[in-house]
């Protein structure tokens, strides 16, 4: 019989995180079996392991075999088939997060190239066995999430030199400079027009080339930022509310509860409440 598993992986830890695993699985299909024409609300990478099949995108196919892989993008209307005659077997993984977009495009997979080659030694052929051996155990979430970024390094690795820095270097030395001031700076007063001086870039300039690898804004990533450092702090029934919104950068704790509740649905007392 055809293997068909699937696995559903999510923990509350990986909520609110910039990378994050959603599910994985390994299907061993049969003659011709197909997904699509359709859409997924998740980043999907898949690796073959034997056999053949088809991946159709855009407005092209690609005919794939073992140590190949395709990666599936929100929104972007897909269709695969197995082979005939040698029906393929894959795993795959699939999450969200802000840094999935970015990470995948230094791999050389975006919407319009989303087929990728293995190298010789990388972890594609066993991250399906390791997610599953590390699923139940203490720390799994923690665990799978390191092999998901393992696989996405992997995949870095496959990318052709050229093509895995089609970006501008220093773009990127820019996105990780504004990421690590903010780590940095988060519990003091900042603005977008301090990250951009830090980093020495005009601020639109630097919001602009934050969203194209982010897809979101500079000011929300520093909200986020914020507010999922908040959450965390909010476990500590001896820090105030008021203790909380300093450690955060926000003087008014008026202010900081409007914008923790704008971000995460609740009151910070609310969210503390819940906790219990």
């Amino acid at each position: 019989m055809p293997i068909n598993e699937v696995y559903l992986t999510l923990q509350d830890s990986q909520e609110k995180m910039e990378l994050r695993m959603d599910f994985f699985g390994l299907q061993e299909c049969e003659p011709g079996h197909s997904w699509g024409p359709g859409l997924r609300d998740a980043y999907i990478l898949h690796y073959i392991h034997k056999g053949h099949g088809s991946f159709r995108y855009e407005d092209q196919t690609a005919q794939l075999g073992p140590g190949q892989g395709f990666v599936i993008f929100p929104d972007e209307r897909i269709h695969y088939t197995a082979d005939e005659e040698d029906p393929w077997t894959y795993s795959w993984i699939g999450f969200r997060g802000i840094y999935a977009k970015s990470l995948l495009q230094r791999g050389n997979c975006t919407p319009e190239h989303p087929i990728y080659s293995a190298a010789s030694g990388t972890c594609f052929t066993s991250f399906y066995d390791d997610l599953i051996h590390v699923r139940h155990h203490a720390g799994g979430d923690v665990h799978s999430l390191g092999i998901l970024y393992k696989v996405l390094g992997d995949l870095i690795r496959s990318a052709p030199a050229p093509a895995a820095y089609h970006k501008s270097p220093s773009r990127d030395s820019y996105i990780r400079k504004s990421i690590r001031f903010i780590e940095n700076g988060y519990s003091q007063r900042m603005t977008i027009q301090d990250i951009a001086e830090a980093v020495g870039l005009d601020r639109t300039y630097l919001s602009g080339i934050f969203k194209e690898h982010f897809g979101v804004s500079l000011q929300s990533y520093l909200l986020e930022y914020r507010m999922r450092r908040a959450a965390e702090l909010l476990r500590n029934p001896e820090l105030s509310i008021s203790d909380v919104a300093h450690s955060v950068g926000y003087n008014d704790a008026f202010l900081f509860s409007k914008m923790f509740k704008k971000k995460q649905g609740h009151s910070p007392r609310h969210y503390r409440q819940q906790l219990k």
